[in-house]
């Protein structure tokens, strides 16, 4: 049992003087400089619009213009913008980093350096269109398709033969009973509102009844006038800056396609404006004495790179309008610096 615990004892000391040993032996590092993605987060209303069918006879019974044909068309709700900090491996930079240089490096990681090996940071982006929903445009009690013709297949004298047949009604036909109905209905409630019916009619029971023949009343105008049905969508689109390059286009919104990328040229450009702000040179400190030479060949002191951004003023439009403004810190249009790190112990 002794000689049990001693030799866990020596174990542990021997591993805890191998990881000090380690520690204390300089390090060789790869990491790269940063670089900012502003990331986009857009949301929009998509409308699809169902023409009704008869809707070139609006005008002409009811006296407005109305669509003819069916379109879907999106409108900008809301933008959002942040910037996303990743690997530029344009910026690859290697170095040795001893136990005195490792506080100037980590110190550094979280203002301008990217450590980890692994590369850049990643994202989730969200891409939903939702399928447009089978607009219909229908009324209860439309007209009845077919209707009765009556006329004279033989006249003789004051002797004649009639022919009834059932025909097709033309499509002018129903849109006139359409508009018919949609009289009668607002006659309707006229009477009901003056008192000018053979019942009477007050309080809840009035309201009940002039809300239903409002009800079928707009039943009968989709017919003429089309419906309309709305969805949200969203999406997120990546932009990286390029160092002296202020405008881009964000993203492109088609009516066909929706929300799409920069380079669908179908759609109608969102453009980004970006002005940076100057990054003031750092003061130079005093100079120091002089060091005494030693003998023998010296190398010169390591350099640790990194990267401070400077802030832009980011302003999104249409070409009309201002949809966004905000200032964000952009890496690529900052300045990049050096400083030397400990090459001894």
């Amino acid at each position: 049992m002794k000689r049990t615990a001693i030799l866990l004892i020596a174990l542990t000391c021997a591993c805890a003087y191998a990881g000090a040993q380690s520690a204390s032996e300089p390090a060789s590092v790869s990491y790269a400089l940063p670089r900012s993605v502003l990331m986009f987060d857009v949301k929009a209303q998509k409308t699809c619009f169902h023409a009704g069918p008869y809707a070139k006879y609006a005008a002409k019974y009811l006296g407005f213009e109305a669509k003819e044909a069916d379109e879907t068309t999106y409108d900008i709700v809301s933008v959002g913008v942040k910037s996303k900090t990743e690997a530029d491996q344009s910026a690859r930079y290697s170095a040795v980093i001893t136990p005195a240089g490792r506080r100037d490096y980590f110190s550094l990681s979280s203002q301008g350096l990217i450590v980890r090996e692994g590369g850049p940071a990643t994202g989730t982006n969200v891409w939903r269109f939702p399928a447009p929903k089978n607009g219909t445009v229908s009324v209860e009690g439309l007209p009845a398709n077919l209707t009765r013709e009556t006329g004279t297949l033989y006249r003789q004298g004051r002797a004649s033969v009639q022919q009834s047949a059932v025909v097709e009604k033309s499509e002018e036909q129903k849109a006139r009973e359409v508009a018919d109905r949609i009289f009668a209905i607002r006659e309707q409630k006229y009477k009901i509102l003056v008192g000018d019916t053979d019942a009477t009619y007050s309080g809840e029971a009035m309201k009940a009844t002039i809300d239903e023949l409002s009800r079928m009343e707009a039943e009968c105008l989709e017919l003429f006038k089309g419906s309309s049905q709305t969805a949200e969508v969203q999406a997120s689109f990546e932009l990286i800056p390029e160092k002296d390059v202020l405008l881009y286009v964000a993203f492109r919104v088609s009516d066909e396609e929706g929300l799409v990328q920069a380079d669908n040229i179908g759609g109608k450009p969102y453009l980004v404006e970006l002005k940076p702000e100057e990054v003031p040179a750092a003061q130079k400190p005093e100079a120091p004495a002089p060091a005494k030479k030693k003998k023998g060949k010296e190398a010169g002191p390591q350099l640790l790179h990194y990267r401070i951004p400077a802030v832009c003023t980011l302003r999104l439009g249409d070409g009309q309008a201002t949809l966004l403004q905000a200032r964000v810190p952009v890496y690529q249009f900052g300045i990049d610096e050096t400083m030397p790190i400990a090459t001894t112990k």
